[in-house]
């Protein structure tokens, strides 16, 4: 049975005052950023300067415009020295991916970072190269009989760095991205509710974070009904809802609600997914996994509000007892539903979550869930959408994507889109039949499981997967939205951020 790794990140050092010889001996590789048309002066404080100098002007015009070397000491440690062009937070991640995975070609146990000539720039520099170097450093689980020969990157040292950058934010979104993209990455014969429950409260358990699971019955007695249709199909009785509470000395209360969809595999139920569509439906559980690695952040970095996760573990599965099309349920804040479709199972699980949750009543809810594919197909997956029962989070939300690089996109929230899910038999229709517009119909159906006057942000997740990576990440997984949030959280708590939404 699969166990937590450490999520151990980088070790890291700063060394203060110009690197000597002596200093770039310790290390396995050395990367060197100057500014564009760097002076030859820079080049006179490098070791071999001048033959970087010839070989970084060969390289002129090169997307990315670097030069490499060895140097003559008994650990030829490498070198390379590349030129920074700035633009904007996702390309500037996007160049740092690019150069980790460059220095990281034959995987040095060690790695310094030299930023010269770029005193403005330097400390998001700096920043930007260590969230890429933690993201490639940690490994996804690999079940894969031989293991890969040599060493993985364990050491980063900034070098000059005076005054010291602080990398505390860096390296919590750095933890709770890890977190995120571990879980989804699991094959769902390892990762079934049970197993994701006890790794949950076992990680939970190393972060003081208090986990409560409300299973089956407890939903039953609830009137979670929405979340049990999904359920009902499953071969066993192991689904649920986890709350999961950080509570910082002197609070008692989660001002701030993170929920995520769970869908440990999604076959699409009695409207069964084709094969394509289902292969890779165990990372339909990444809403969750992004709220959990979130929670895990924020944790690490003591903010001094109480925060909850919720996450609606179930799957979704073609059975005898599957819900089917044209159930009429009841969720759990009494409002009924006609199923149309059963492979919209995400806002069923999710509005009975969000109702539970908001009895809470915190400042704010977020919510994150591989929801539609309307929103990839809007948006491709470069991008996720974002909505919110508040026009006033648009531009703040597209802000704090553009400063993170995890980018999003805002989508209309208009009540007459209410009319494409009007019921005959039901209160609404989980979905429409047409099929067009999903993601925004998709966040008008969860509108509905959630108080009026409680701030509410759902995110659909359509950038949660990417070939080749994004921005920083090189994984295919992103773990998008811990970046995000914790973007959108810096420098205000979740009173202040309900303020600015009212």
């Amino acid at each position: 049975m699969t166990n937590l790794p450490d999520f151990e990140l980088l070790k890291i050092s700063q060394l203060s005052g110009h690197p000597t010889r002596k200093t770039f001996d310790t290390l396995d590789h050395v990367l060197v950023v100057l500014p564009g048309n760097p002076p030859g002066a820079l080049f006179r404080r490098l070791p071999q300067g001048t033959q970087l100098k010839k070989l970084l002007n060969k390289a002129g015009g090169a997307e990315l415009e670097t030069a490499t070397s060895r140097l003559n000491n008994p650990r030829a440690t490498g070198l390379t020295v590349a030129t920074f062009a700035g633009g904007t937070a996702f390309s500037r991640l996007t160049w740092a991916r690019q150069l980790i995975a460059q220095c990281a070609r034959e995987r040095p146990g060690s790695l310094g970072v030299l930023v010269l000539g770029l005193e403005a720039e330097r400390v998001s520099v700096v920043e930007d190269l260590v969230a890429a170097a933690e993201a490639a450093a940690f490994e996804l689980p690999t079940f894969k009989s031989e293991k890969k020969p040599g060493t993985r990157l364990k050491r980063l040292r900034i070098l000059a760095s005076s005054p010291r950058v602080d990398l505390r934010e860096v390296r919590a979104q750095a933890l709770g991205n890890n977190i995120a993209r571990w879980f989804t990455a699991l094959p769902p014969n390892e990762l079934d509710a049970k197993n994701y429950r006890r790794l949950v409260k076992t990680l939970c358990a190393r972060h003081g974070i208090r986990t409560t699971v409300l299973d089956e019955p407890k939903l039953a007695k609830l009137g979670a009904n929405a979340f049990l249709a999904v359920s009902q199909g499953n071969a066993n009785r192991d689904a649920g809802i986890l709350q999961l509470r950080y509570r910082p000395r002197g609070t008692k209360s989660a001002d701030l609600i993170l929920v995520g969809k769970g869908i440990l595999f999604d076959t699409g139920g009695t409207n069964l997914k084709p094969f394509k569509s289902m292969l890779d439906m165990h990372m339909d559980m990444e809403g969750s996994a992004v709220a959990l690695g979130t929670l895990i952040a924020l944790a690490t970095l003591e903010v001094p509000y109480g925060v909850d996760a919720w996450l609606a573990v179930t799957e979704n599965r073609l059975s005898a007892t599957a819900y089917k099309s044209q159930d009429v349920i009841r969720a759990v804040n009494g409002t009924t539903i006609q199923i149309i479709h059963t492979d919209a199972e995400g806002r069923m699980v999710l509005a009975d979550t969000l109702a539970l949750s908001a009895r809470e009543k915190p400042k704010v809810i977020i919510d994150y869930a591989t929801l539609t594919g309307t929103c990839v197909s809007a948006l491709t997956e470069r991008y996720s959408g974002v909505f919110s029962n508040s026009i006033k989070a648009n531009a703040l939300l597209y802000h704090a994507g553009a400063s993170s690089g995890e980018r999003v996109w805002p989508f209309p929230m208009d009540e007459d889109y209410d009319e494409m899910l009007r019921s005959e038999v039901a209160d609404i229709k989980q979905c429409s039949e047409a099929g067009y517009g999903d993601h925004i119909l998709a966040a008008r159906f969860l509108s509905r499981f959630v108080p009026k006057e409680t701030p509410w942000i759902h995110v659909d997740l359509s950038a949660g997967q990417h070939k080749g990576g994004l921005a920083h990440i090189p994984s295919e997984i992103t773990g998008f939205g811990v970046k995000l949030t914790l973007e959108l959280m810096k420098e205000r708590d979740p009173a202040s951020l309900a303020e600015e939404l009212s």
